[in-house]
């Protein structure tokens, strides 16, 4: 939708016309909740999470300003419903900010299986594509939106930022994490698998 198309939207919902609410669940509905599905892991608080957020946009939409699209300020509205509740669902997990650093300073993955260059086959069974959620699934919650807003949904640095109400820099440095931490997870199911004999670990 374009930034026009969202100014005559959000005047209609302002408004209260009915049918802009209809519209504007229509047109995000499906974003919306393949985020929360992929932030929850399973269909019923997804839907939660769903009904949470446009509750939550029809209550504020007085308060929208336009400084980004709609789309994004869903995607906020959503991922901060998804983190209040996963929160609430792990009341004793550690430190969600917690940084993977060296002695140095520098965010350094342990040594893993490099699996960039694997067979599409090895990449596309059912068995790894699930460990791949799986491994998307144990990222912790803050790490999880911004792989998930940039590299799934492929919303740039810029529009994640705006979402998570975050600088460029954080979600870059996040972003690097969270792959980082995918492929160390994941560097011990390829090793095993059954790749090509070539595959070396890297150094």
């Amino acid at each position: 939708m374009s930034n026009l198309d969202d100014q005559a939207l959000v005047e209609r919902l302002q408004a209260g016309d009915q049918f802009a609410y209809a519209e504007l669940v229509e047109q995000h509905a499906g974003q919306v909740y393949r985020l929360a599905l992929r932030m929850m892991g399973n269909e019923a608080d997804a839907e939660d999470v769903l009904q949470e957020t446009f509750l939550s946009a029809f209550k504020a939409i007085d308060r929208f300003e336009g400084r980004s699209s709609l789309s994004t300020w869903l995607y906020r509205i959503a991922n901060n419903a998804a983190l209040m509740r996963l929160r609430r669902n792990e009341p004793d997990q550690v430190s969600i900010d917690e940084p993977v650093e060296r002695d140095d300073g520098d965010v350094m993955p342990r040594q893993f299986f490099d699996f960039c260059c694997l067979p599409e086959d090895d990449l596309m069974r059912d068995e790894a594509r699930a460990e791949m959620q799986r491994a998307v699934d144990e990222l912790t919650p803050t790490l999880r939106s911004v792989f998930i807003m940039r590299d799934i949904e492929g919303l740039s640095t810029q529009e994640t930022a705006e979402a998570l109400d975050l600088s460029v820099s954080a979600v870059k440095s996040r972003l690097m994490r969270a792959r980082l931490k995918l492929r160390e997870q994941l560097s011990a199911y390829f090793a095993q698998g059954p790749v090509i004999p070539e595959a070396r670990a890297s150094s």
